[in-house]
Formats: C-alpha cells, sequence, structure tokens
C-alpha cells in the first residue's frame, strides 16, 4: 500500500506536469481584446447622429462629442495595452498556472473597459461630482490592468518562465518601462481634480509616451541592405 501510495505521487505529483508554451494564451488574449474593442464602438457609436431627430447632421454630431471623445480615448488606450501585451508575451517561452490566472486579471480589466467609457460618455457634460465619480472608475480600470501587467512580468521572470536567452539587462528595463505606467495613471487621476477633461488629455499623453519606441518594443524592420533581401 504504502509502495502504491509513492508511485501515485510520482505519476501525478507537479512534477510530471507537461509544460505549455504561450501560443494558446496569447491567441485566447487576443480574442478578449477583438471582442472587448467591438462591443465599445458598438455601445459608444449606436447612438449616432442618424438616430437622433430633429437636429441638423452638424447640430446632432457637435452634441454627440462625449461618446466620440470617450471612444478615441478608450481604444488608443486599449490599442495601447494590446501593443504592450503583444511584445511583452513574445519573451514568454511557457506559462504555469499562476502566469495564466494574473493574465486573466489583466484581461478582467480590460473587459471592464467598455462599461466604464459608457459611462465615462455619459457624464462627460454632467456636474463636477459625476465627472470625477466615472474619471475615478475609469482610473480603476486601467489601474488595475497596468498593476496586473507589471505582477504578470515579474512572476515570468521570477519562475524562469522568459526565453532562455532574454538578456537580463533587456527584462530589467522591461519592468522598469511597464512600472512607471501605473504611477502616470495615478498623475492623470490626480488632474481630475483641476479638470476632468483636462485629465482626459493627459491619458492620450500617456498612450502617446508608450507608443515611443522602447524597451521591450518591436524593431522598426530592416531595410533590404541591412537584413537581405526578401524571399
Amino acid at each position: 500500500m504504502a509502495a502504491g501510495t509513492q508511485e501515485d505521487e510520482f505519476r501525478y505529483g507537479r512534477g510530471r506536469e507537461k509544460t505549455r508554451d504561450a501560443a494558446r494564451v496569447e491567441t485566447f488574449s487576443d480574442g478578449v481584446f477583438a471582442v472587448v474593442l467591438t462591443v465599445m464602438a458598438v455601445e459608444l457609436l449606436q447612438s449616432g447622429p442618424a438616430r437622433e431627430s430633429g437636429r441638423e447632421l452638424p447640430d446632432a454630431l457637435a452634441h454627440a462629442w462625449p461618446s466620440y471623445l470617450a471612444y478615441v480615448i478608450t481604444f488608443a488606450i486599449a490599442g495601447q495595452v494590446w501593443l504592450a501585451h503583444h511584445n511583452l508575451w513574445r519573451y514568454v517561452a511557457r506559462v504555469d498556472q499562476m502566469l495564466l490566472v494574473l493574465n486573466l486579471f489583466v484581461l478582467l480589466f480590460i473587459a471592464t473597459i467598455p462599461f466604464t467609457a459608457d459611462l465615462l460618455s455619459d457624464n462627460l457634460r454632467g456636474g463636477v461630482t459625476e465627472q470625477r465619480l466615472t474619471a475615478a472608475l475609469y482610473v480603476g480600470t486601467v489601474l488595475g490592468e497596468a498593476i496586473f501587467v507589471n505582477l504578470t512580468w515579474w512572476w515570468a521572470r521570477r519562475r524562469g518562465l522568459l526565453l532562455a536567452d532574454l538578456d537580463p539587462r533587456l527584462a530589467q528595463a522591461i519592468a522598469r518601462r511597464i512600472l512607471l505606467k501605473p504611477l502616470l495613471y495615478l498623475v492623470a487621476f490626480a488632474v481630475v481634480f483641476v479638470d476632468p477633461i483636462l485629465s482626459l488629455g493627459a491619458y492620450l499623453l500617456l498612450v502617446g509616451y508608450y507608443l515611443i519606441g522602447g524597451a521591450g518594443d518591436l524593431r522598426p524592420s530592416a531595410s533590404p541592405a541591412e537584413g537581405g533581401s526578401a524571399a
């Protein structure tokens, strides 16, 4: 009986579990991003000028500016998060259970974006209290995403899940760059107490900063002279 128990522990122990690469995680994550961006477009743009009666088109377009502004800002943020996710996960060689869980939390906050963006568009013309509350919910969503992206990268480094030939200096530079993101989100949120609309502009500046190439981003394609002729 004791021998059988030891054999079962060996057969079903954690050391016998199969490892898996990151391809399926990236595919699933890309699907979530695609659904979020689609739902957000439907939610924010469905009440466009064509659905309004008694208004001329220029007036209707001007009246709907909060929806368009929320859409542009949120699409920019979600798109930048997708770019960052895409770039970071090409360095992940394999996954474990905790890394999957942390990535699910990233996607949880991403999936909340359409809800907070819809609230934002509905309350941009409201009072200061409503504007600040919706801005707080908005920053809570993007801040949560940024925190779990940092935790995902930290765990992957700690557990040796990254590519074996990845330069540790590059991994550290990436960690420093993504650590700055939640701090910048908090600065953007602080601007809410000065001017909620100005705070949204701060989000766009933040997105622009991270669209500039940095540690971990894809390099520009090599020219034929540098990288050889295409086959």
